[in-house]
């Protein structure tokens, strides 16, 4: 299947065991794009939203990164692994005491706001230019700074020990793997992460998702009114925008920087939507001392934004 649009966002349902790079890798080749990637990666164990933006849509990704995201885990009390999660090797086993709801509600309560979090060594992340989870397979660890992150709203669902789900609201770089463990080691039973959904990125909600199988087919779930393929321009209203005149839109698509008349609310730093008099996208901007510049070019037919 081929799309008209093919410079989208869309919002996967992932399927557990593969990978997020693999997740793209069969979108690419049923939907004939040149380019894809995703905007905030999935662990094989997990399932849900996960971004694939598709050609120009590849040049904004970092900017999708930034939105809040949602979860739905299940935690398994009693064992704690390596990984922090089901497919990691067991390295602490406790008794479950019949624990209730309350207790752990009262426990999962202490994990709101603000916390600090360390990264887990089975991570993407590099420290002194090196790759953690590469290390983590050598059998080799480091110290990893903690870093804070936010959780919005966490509250208990279900127990059914030795499970419980969690349903999760928190800022970008949250590991719910390492949550899972901090919260194990405060109810003294030690636990890891046995399942997890993404339900929500930004707007991007679970219910509109479409599933690798649901992209085939003539009854594609990518039809013109599709919730599941968004423009880059309505994946990135929360941005301002910016609607140049003539004059400044020649000036500023040829890389020259504009100051602003009028900046308003707009900040230092801010990251903007440049559009042009006939308020078609065709950039990522950014704004200081009042002046902005073309962060990121984007080459788009006009009748698709």
């Amino acid at each position: 299947m081929l799309l008209r649009s093919p410079n989208g966002i869309i919002n996967l349902n992932k399927p557990p065991h593969i990978t997020s790079h693999d997740a793209v890798s069969r979108v690419k080749r049923q939907l004939g794009v040149k380019k894809a990637g995703h905007a905030g990666t999935l662990d094989p164990l997990a399932t849900g939203i996960l971004l694939v933006c598709l050609n120009e849509a590849t040049k904004v990704s970092r900017f999708l990164m930034d939105m809040d995201k949602e979860y739905r885990a299940r935690v398994k009390l009693g064992e704690r692994t390596d990984t922090c999660d089901s497919q990691g090797r067991v390295i602490d086993r406790r008794d479950v005491p019949d624990l209730a709801k309350a207790e752990i509600e009262e426990t999962v309560s202490m994990f709101g706001g603000t916390i600090t979090q360390r990264p887990p060594m089975y991570s993407a992340i590099k420290i002194g230019g090196k790759t953690l989870h590469r290390l983590a397979r050598k059998g080799i660890e480091i110290e990893r700074p903690e870093r804070r992150v936010q959780i919005y709203d966490i509250r208990v669902l279900e127990v059914d020990l030795p499970y419980f789900d969690l349903l999760v609201s928190c800022s970008r770089g949250t590991y719910i793997r390492t949550l899972c463990d901090d919260i194990g080691t405060r109810l003294g039973t030690g636990a890891h992460l046995s399942a997890l959904e993404r339900t929500r990125i930004g707007f991007f909600t679970l219910k509109d998702a479409v599933t690798i199988e649901g992209l085939n087919g003539e009854e594609s779930a990518l039809a013109s009114d599709s919730r599941s393929l968004c423009s880059i321009d309505c994946a990135l209203s929360r941005l301002p925008e910016i609607i140049f005149d003539e004059p400044e839109y020649r000036l500023i698509r040829n890389g020259v920087p504009i100051r602003l008349r009028k900046a308003g609310e707009l900040t230092d730093g801010s990251s903007i939507r440049l559009k042009d008099p006939s308020k078609n996208l065709f950039g990522i901007g950014r704004i200081n001392a009042g002046v902005v510049r073309v962060e990121r070019l984007l080459h788009l037919p006009p009748k698709f934004e």
